[in-house]
């Protein structure tokens, strides 16, 4: 297909519009006009644009793009390497971020409810990207790590009493520890987000609501496959999702 088509059909899809974010979503560097094989990942790091060259992939699509609000404008070290590998090999780079956080179906949140099995009831009233929800069954926080460490092949930090029992929990992917205080007021027992920062340890202490750390990149991974999934079901195009090993 088209470049320009890709372009509206992801738009029309993930409502761009809708949100203030902190980077341009949508077509990020314009490489060739004709789409046919998309190599999908969470960042558009470098070890990612290679592996795009090697396939030889016509559309990168990341939920991490580039040219983030308040970073250094200039093309010079990592930033030049990168874009000049890009463009060599004429390869376009679309990048979605909050976007591709709050889709109701293809979302990195909607995505990880699903995976971990947790029975979604709305969102928070003030942060509408944190999801609420209920465990199928009340369990020991101990117990909801253990679990989320099995169905993310990654070990979580668990910040409560491991005996703390768990029913009604939040959850928010990737950097969103700053909205502890919002799950925490919608009266949960456990908020999950990806990374966590210095003071969620007393936050959480002091609030009694457990925190769960689970990795930044570990809990965004799934927006993205459902995206490649999207492109073969509805454009049949030739899309696949490639995961960088990240710890963090």
């Amino acid at each position: 297909m088209k470049r320009s088509e890709l372009q509206a059909s992801l738009e029309t899809l993930l409502e761009c519009g809708r949100f203030n974010d902190y980077c341009p979503n949508g077509l990020q560097v314009e490489g060739r006009e004709s789409v046919h094989r998309v190599v999908c990942g969470v960042t558009a790091s470098r070890a990612l644009l290679e592996h795009a060259v090697h396939v030889g992939a016509d559309a990168i699509i990341v939920h991490h793009g580039w040219f983030w609000r308040g970073e250094d404008a200039r093309v010079t070290g990592i930033k030049r390497q990168r874009l000049g590998l890009l463009m060599a090999h004429d390869i376009n780079l679309f990048g979605y971020h909050l976007p591709l956080d709050g889709h109701a179906e293809l979302g990195n949140n909607a995505q990880l409810g699903r995976l971990l099995g947790w029975q979604a009831e709305g969102l928070a009233a003030v942060q509408p990207l944190v999801h609420l929800g209920r465990l199928p069954r009340p369990m020991p926080a101990g117990e909801v790590a253990r679990l989320v460490a099995a169905r993310l092949a990654r070990e979580p930090l668990l910040i409560a009493d491991p005996q703390r029992p768990v029913s009604r929990v939040a959850w928010c992917t990737g950097g969103a520890q700053g909205y502890f205080e919002h799950a925490i007021a919608e009266g949960v027992d456990l908020y999950l987000s990806g990374e966590v920062s210095e003071q969620t340890t007393h936050l959480a202490r002091e609030s009694g609501v457990a925190y769960l750390a689970a990795g930044h990149h570990a809990t965004e991974r799934y927006g993205v496959q459902a995206l490649a999934q999207w492109l073969r079901d509805v454009h049949a195009l030739e899309a696949n999702f490639v995961d960088i090993d990240n710890p963090v």
